[in-house]
C-alpha cells in the first residue's frame, strides 16, 4: 500500500519544527512524522523470495534470523535500517522496492569506503557531507520505537522528543569537537559513536550503554532541569540556573553562560533563557570538568575577551566573588596573589603568566582549576584533598557516569518513598 505524503524535507511545517531542535529548542515530534515512521515499520514489498527477506528487514521484524540476514547482506548494524529505508525512498512512498533498495546500496558502496562515510551518506541532507542535529531524528525515533530496553516509552509518547533531544545533545557534545554544529566524517571516525550504536543490537538493557543512549542518564538530566524549570515552559533563566546545587556556582559564571559564550545563535543573549538542550551541555560540563568538551566549555566562559588566553585580570575577576562568598560564610579566603601562585604551579603554563586551553588540557587538573574560580562548594571540597592525588590509571567510570549513577539511585529512592507515603 502506497502512502501518498509529501517528503519530510519538502514539508515546510515539519522542516520548521525540525529546525527548532537544531537551535536547541525542545518539541514533540509531529504526528505526521510518526505516521511515516509507522508506515516504514509496516511497509510491504513484492512477494519474490529476495523481496520477502528485504521486506522483513525493512519492517523491523524482530526475528533474529532476519537481523542476521540484514547484517550479513549489508554489513551494517541493525539500527542503520531506518536511515537506509529513508535513503532508498521509503519516506516518500511508504515502502521500498527491491530495485530501489539494491540501487541505493550499490550507489552507496560506489562512493563510500568506510562506516563513517556510509553513515553520513545515509543520514545527511542531499549534497551535504556533514550531519546536523535534525539528521539524527529518524534514527533515534526508530531506536525509541524498537529497542527492547525502551518498550516502556510506548505508553509515554510525550517523552520521546525529550529523550531524542538528550541523545542528540550528548552526541554533539562528544563527537562535534569543532563546535560547528556539523559533524563531519573525520569527527565521526575519531569518536566511538558508530561502535556504540552497533552495541545497541547486542545489549537489551539500554542503561548498560552509558555513552549517549542510557535512559537513566536522560532521566537524571531531565529531572534536574524539571526542578529548576518552575513554570515548566522548557526554558530556564539565570535565577533558575543559580538554584542548581544550592547556588554552588557564582553569579559571574552564570552571567557568562547566558552571554552566548557557549551557545549558538543569539536567543540566549536576547531573551535571557536557556533551553533544555543547552542545559544538557551545562550539566555534563558542570559534573565532569575532566571531559575535553567540558574543559573547552568553561574556558570559553572564563575567556571574557576571547583572545584564547586566561589573563590574570580574568582570574581575579572570578576569584573576587569567591572571596566575598567565603567571607560571608566566616571563612578567611586566600589572598589572590597566593592563590595565583598555587594555580600557576598546578597548571604549569608554557608561557609564564598566561594560561591557555592547551595548558589546562595537558595538566590534568582543569577540574580543580575551574572549581577554584566559580564553584565554591567543590572548591572547598578540593581544599580537603591532595590535588596531586590522582586517580589510578586503570579504567574507571567518568565523573559524569558516577554522578548520573548516584543521582539516579537518589531519584529512585525518593520516588519509592513518595509512593509509600501515598499508599500509607
Amino acid at each position: 500500500m502506497m502512502i501518498k505524503e509529501a517528503s519530510l524535507r519538502e514539508d515546510p511545517d515539519l522542516r520548521g519544527e525540525l529546525a527548532f531542535l537544531a537551535r536547541g529548542c525542545d518539541f514533540v515530534l509531529p504526528s505526521r512524522f510518526k505516521k511515516r515512521l509507522k508506515s516504514f515499520q509496516q511497509a510491504q514489498v513484492s512477494s519474490q523470495p529476495l523481496a520477502s527477506y528485504v521486506s522483513a528487514i525493512l519492517k523491523y521484524n524482530k526475528n533474529s534470523m532476519f537481523m542476521h540476514f540484514f547484517s550479513q547482506a549489508c554489513g551494517c548494524p541493525l539500527y542503520w535500517k531506518a536511515p537506509m529505508f529513508i535513503c532508498a525512498g521509503g519516506e516518500r512512498t511508504g515502502f521500498v522496492s527491491v530495485h530501489s533498495f539494491i540501487a541505493t546500496w550499490r550507489k552507496l558502496l560506489h562512493s563510500c569506503y568506510d562506516d563513517a562515510s556510509k553513515f553520513v551518506y545515509l543520514l545527511a541532507k542531499p549534497g551535504c557531507n556533514y550531519l546536523e542535529q535534525e539528521d539524527f531524528i529518524p534514527l533515534l525515533q526508530d531506536i525509541v520505537d524498537t529497542h527492547p530496553g525502551l518498550t516502556f516509552l510506548k505508553d509515554a509518547p510525550e517523552f520521546h522528543s525529550r529523550y531524542i533531544t538528550t541523545v542528540i545533545q550528548r552526541i554533539f557534545y562528544t563527537v562535534n569537537r569543532s563546535w560547528t554544529g556539523k559533524i563531519n566524517m573525520t569527527e565521526l571516525r575519531r569518536s566511538n559513536f558508530l561502535q556504540t550504536l552497533a552495541l545497541l543490537e547486542e545489549e537489551d538493557d539500554i542503561n548498560q550503554i552509558t555513552d549517549y543512549f542510557s535512559y537513566e542518564h536522560f532521566y537524571v538530566i531531565y529531572c534536574k532541569f524539571w526542578e529548576l524549570d518552575t513554570d515548566h515552559d522548557l526554558f530556564i533563566d539565570p535565577k533558575d540556573l543559580a538554584r542548581y546545587n544550592d547556588h554552588a556556582s557564582s553569579s559571574r559564571i552564570i552571567e557568562r553562560l547566558f552571554s552566548g559564550a557557549v551557545t549558538r545563535g543569539n536567543s540566549v543573549q536576547r531573551e535571557g533563557r536557556m533551553s533544555y538542550a543547552e542545559f544538557v551541555w551545562f550539566l555534563i560540563s558542570e559534573e565532569d570538568k575532566k571531559n575535553p568538551t567540558s574543559i573547552e566549555y568553561w574556558f570559553r566562559c572564563m575567556d571574557m575577551d576571547g583572545d584564547g588566553v586566561l589573563s590574570m585580570f580574568e582570574l581575579e575577576f572570578f576569584y573576587e566573588e569567591q572571596c566575598e562568598r567565603m567571607e560571608g560564610m566566616g571563612i578567611e579566603p586566600l589572598p589572590f596573589q597566593d592563590l595565583l601562585c598555587q594555580m600557576l604551579d598546578l597548571v604549569k603554563p608554557e608561557c609564564p603568566g598566561k594560561i591557555t586551553l592547551r595548558d589546562l588540557k595537558r595538566c590534568r587538573m582543569a577540574h580543580i582549576f575551574y572549581d577554584t574560580f566559580f564553584n565554591l562548594e567543590k572548591y572547598l571540597d578540593h581544599e580537603q584533598r591532595d590535588p596531586f592525588d590522582l586517580d589510578s590509571d586503570g579504567p574507571e567510570p567518568s565523573d559524569w557516569d558516577k554522578y548520573a549513577a548516584e543521582e539516579y539511585e537518589i531519584l529512585v529512592a525518593e520516588e519509592t518513598a513518595n509512593e509509600q507515603l501515598r499508599e500509607g
